[in-house]
């Protein structure tokens, strides 16, 4: 596929004996990123044309440092006074429509009309910025954590979802993350699923009138980069991939800005035949400090249901589960970040108003369980998870890490309630005996961590609602956790 993109943005991709145009009048400024340059402009990398940066930790922590820019070249990096040049990623293109979770109607190719650059921040660096916007750098010992996930706003035919994207009280992820980012955070930790947007809002919807939809640049923008921008000035980030970052979803765009590791072609999911790479990666360590580290998961590609024998998904979340352990083994204190809750609940109610409580994600513990019946590595202490769109916090008596899912930043609420009281034997997974059990259904806000011992062992929880007003507190030792609220109301 040709990548390159003439100034003027009227750009033609081939694939195969398909051709596809990009019109001229598809312009930044529709996408919201300012003025197109035409063919005789040079743009020249500036404050005005780099629309977002973010720092992003690889492995073993190291910081990334990217950039979305209109110009054709990348901006520098200034690093203690001296100048770096930024890498491309990858350069603007139209990718030719794939299949989609979507129906074909409701799909279509995904524009990605900028330039995305990057570079490694050298380690020991003090002051970073681009293009005169200041970066955020890791500290060496982690205090304070913000945790966040499911963050878009949900448009969705064929779920009838259409999430009021136009109106604040109804997706309130930009009012989160400014919430979030006045606690001053050290880090902060996205348990996946950033975009929502996914079909047309319909005709008459004042709610999502002239969102823009689909996996492009446009949807993304308005989904993730422009309500979180001040939360990505706040701290480094720690990123999770989330099922709707699959490749039949927006793995296209997760390949292209978030994932800190080099781009692959062909693990890019612009290609479905691709899928069987595009849709997995390895695990990998982020220190925090005082020998405390997250194990970043990627298990978007996981069923709801169990795995069977010899699909690919047994084989690559067993070799997860593996690479995991060795993880670790690197530090005394390990935090499990990843989507899909493995040790959590969720509720159905049925067309009669039966309320049934399920377990955590099937698939995954499928195929863990017969690793290891614990499901996770005996040095995992703590899990954080998204995908269900509430708060909850869950610790066991028998040697299971504790559980927290934060899937309440943004996007539209699971409503079916939880007990606030488990009924007796209730458990998320076989052999797993709860021991205390905390919730929020129906809220907006996100949660922060931090440290209050020496030894890392013990950190401080606190739930935070879209107003920045705490509603719960709990506290981790070890593997256990209990919170001062069992429901908040």
């Amino acid at each position: 596929m040709n990548t390159l993109m003439p100034k003027s943005l009227s750009m033609v991709i081939k694939a195969s004996t398909t051709v596809l145009m990009l019109p001229t009048a598809l312009s930044l400024t529709l996408l919201g990123c300012g003025a197109v340059p035409t063919a005789s402009q040079h743009l020249a990398p500036n404050a005005s044309t780099v629309v977002n940066t973010l720092v992003i930790l690889g492995p073993q922590g190291q910081p990334i440092a990217r950039a979305m820019t209109q110009a054709d070249q990348c901006p520098v990096l200034q690093v203690d006074g001296q100048t770096l040049h930024m890498d491309v990623r990858v350069k603007p293109e139209i990718i030719p429509q794939r299949p989609t979770i979507s129906d074909p109607e409701v799909s279509k190719p995904s524009a990605f009309p900028i330039l995305t650059c990057e570079k490694a921040i050298p380690a020991g660096t003090v002051v970073a910025s681009i293009s005169g916007q200041a970066l955020p750098l890791p500290k060496a010992l982690v205090k304070r954590i913000v945790v966040i996930g499911d963050t878009g706003c949900r448009i969705k035919k064929s779920d009838h979802a259409y999430q009021a994207c136009n109106n604040p009280e109804q997706y309130p992820f930009a009012q989160v993350a400014a919430q979030a980012a006045a606690q001053h955070p050290d880090l902060v930790i996205h348990v996946g699923d950033l975009l929502y947007r996914e079909t047309p809002c319909p005709e008459g919807n004042v709610g999502c009138a002239g969102s823009p939809w689909g996996y492009g640049w446009d949807a993304w923008n308005a989904d993730f980069f422009t309500p979180g921008r001040v939360l990505m000035q706040a701290a480094p980030w720690a990123m999770a991939r989330g099922n709707h970052e699959s490749c039949t979803r927006a793995g296209q765009g997760w390949w292209r800005f978030i994932d800190p590791r080099p781009l692959q072609v062909g693990r890019d999911c612009n290609n479905a035949a691709n899928d069987d790479s595009g849709d997995y990666s390895d695990p990998y360590a982020v220190p925090i400090g005082g020998n405390a580290q997250l194990i970043m998961l990627d298990t978007a590609n996981t069923a709801g249901k169990p795995v069977l024998t010899g699909d690919i998904r047994e084989i690559k979340y067993r070799d997860m589960y593996h690479q995991m352990e060795t993880l670790s083994q690197g530090a005394a204190y390990n935090i499990g970040v990843n989507h899909h809750p493995i040790l959590g609940f969720t509720a159905k109610k049925d067309k009669q108003g039966n309320i049934t409580l399920m377990p955590g994600n099937q698939g995954l513990q499928s195929v863990l369980s017969a690793i290891n019946p614990l499901l996770l590595p005996p040095r995992v202490n703590a899990m954080l998870s998204g995908h269900v769109h509430l708060w909850q916090e869950v610790s066991f008596s028998t040697p299971h890490p504790t559980q927290f899912i934060a899937g309440f930043s943004g996007t539209e609420e699971d409503v079916v309630p939880l007990p606030e009281t488990l009924p007796v034997g209730a458990t998320p997974a076989v052999g797993a005996v709860v021991d205390h059990f905390s919730s929020w259904v129906s809220g907006f806000g996100f949660m922060t961590m931090e440290r209050t011992s020496t030894d890392n062992n013990q950190w401080l929880v606190k739930v935070w609602d879209r107003h920045g007003k705490q509603v719960n507190t709990c506290h981790i030792d070890g593997k256990n956790s209990v919170c001062d609220v069992a429901q908040v109301k």
